[in-house]
């Protein structure tokens, strides 16, 4: 998948090329692991598919019903001297902007901000463990210590280990294979969706203190089973879900869950068969390390929201671009993994993504027609209306139905 098609969205940067380059990685990938299993099925994708699959959650509908992407606390906000963006879409993150400022509704919010140096708004957010960001050019996150810390970091890295066991034969790449999905949001879950469509026994824990959105949930839940453990308590069943898994996903920002002993290095010094792919907002490394971040701040973070604004107000991507093209990263990572009969961990960050995005050339393509592509998928919360994962066998597609969330034993299938 070397030529890059038309344009899939009008966009100052090239969100075509990374979303084409990307899911072209996870069906080279598939081809490989497929032909390894000796399943000769014809894998592809296309330019209509990928479009879809970029905007999953604006695509959706349950029970005709349109989901509401964006919370009333999320969004840019113009500071005394600037702008920033917040992200309270969860419910604990909307809480701490509000003990932050002892405000409820935007509009109060705004007032507020509005004489607050953006700096300034930055550092109380988080400090409340919210989620804040200065909305910063691209010179100003090179200068930024992060920014600077983290240049030369690819987006994506794998390293392996030990070999594995060899793989038996099957009719799709991933069948009978089990994966521990420990991702939230939009990035993970995507790339456990492909993995769960390509014939993958996916199990995604969440924990019951936090539960996931269940919008997003239906967003990017086909094929999976869905259940809750609390590591404060469960800590040992989630290592037997470990110890008999064929890859485990992480999602959560880098340390938190070392406590538990669910770490990359951890889980690989324990497991050297063990595939990792480990998702991170900001990489591994640097003082932002263990921040956490969403692909709309990592994007007002890095200079895109800037790129993509106008003199009088930032602007984003036309969908959550760094989110999808990294999930399908890790997808790609994960099968080629597999198809060496390698153990190893992946690591894929958003930030990581944004960098390849504003280095990368913007070329002068026509834009191509829109064509939808949604499919019907049953779930116990009525019909869904969404779109299949951005990937073909023998020209069809493969979306599955979305079970319940938290509906399932903490166990295989």
């Amino acid at each position: 998948m070397s030529t890059v098609p038309g344009e899939l969205w009008e966009c100052p940067l090239d969100v075509s090329a990374l979303a084409w380059e990307s899911v072209g990685a996870a069906v080279t990938a598939s081809r490989e692991l497929a032909a390894r299993r000796g399943s000769a099925g014809d894998v592809a994708t296309t330019p209509d598919l990928i479009r879809c699959s970029f905007a999953a959650v604006e695509r959706l509908l349950v029970d005709g019903r349109k989901p509401e992407v964006w919370a009333p606390l999320s969004g840019f906000f113009e500071a005394a001297d600037g702008w920033v963006r917040l992200h309270g879409n969860y419910p604990h993150h909307a809480a701490a902007i509000t003990a932050a400022y002892d405000v409820t509704e935007r509009a109060d919010l705004e007032r507020v901000l509005a004489s607050t140096p953006a700096a300034e708004i930055e550092a109380t957010i988080t400090g409340h463990r919210g989620i804040a960001t200065v909305v910063r050019t691209p010179d100003e996150w090179r200068a930024h210590p992060h920014g600077a810390a983290t240049a030369d970091e690819p987006w994506t890295t794998t390293t392996t280990t030990s070999e594995r066991s060899p793989l038996r034969p099957a009719g799709a790449a991933m069948e009978g294979l089990r994966v521990l999905d420990l991702t939230r949001v939009i990035a993970g879950p995507t790339c456990s969706q492909l993995l769960a469509c390509l014939g993958a026994d996916v199990l995604r824990v969440d924990p019951p203190q936090r539960p996931e959105l269940l919008d997003a949930h239906l967003s990017n839940g086909m094929g999976k089973r869905s259940t809750e453990l609390d590591l404060r308590t469960d800590a040992a069943r989630l290592h037997e879900l470990v110890a008999t898994a064929d890859v485990v996903l992480l999602g959560y920002r880098p340390g938190s869950l070392a406590p538990f002993g669910l770490d990359p290095q951890t889980l690989a010094a324990d497991r050297p068969d063990l595939i990792i792919a480990s998702l991170s907002a900001w990489g591994e490394g640097g003082p932002w390390a263990q921040r956490s971040g969403f692909d709309s701040i990592v994007q007002a973070a890095s200079g895109i929201a800037v790129r993509c604004g106008s003199a009088d107000r930032p602007g984003a991507l036309p969908v959550q671009a760094l989110d999808h093209a990294s999930g399908y990263r890790m997808a790609a990572g994960v099968m080629s993994l597999l198809a060496q009969g390698r153990g190893g961990i992946v690591r894929v960050s958003l930030l990581g993504a944004a960098r390849d995005l504003l280095a990368a050339p913007v070329v002068d393509r026509p834009l191509l027609p829109s064509t939808d592509c949604v499919v019907q998928v049953d779930s116990p919360y009525g019909p869904l209306t969404t779109v299949p994962p951005p990937i073909t066998l023998e020209g069809r597609t493969l979306e599955q139905p979305v079970a319940g969330y938290a509906s399932a034993p903490a166990a295989w299938a």
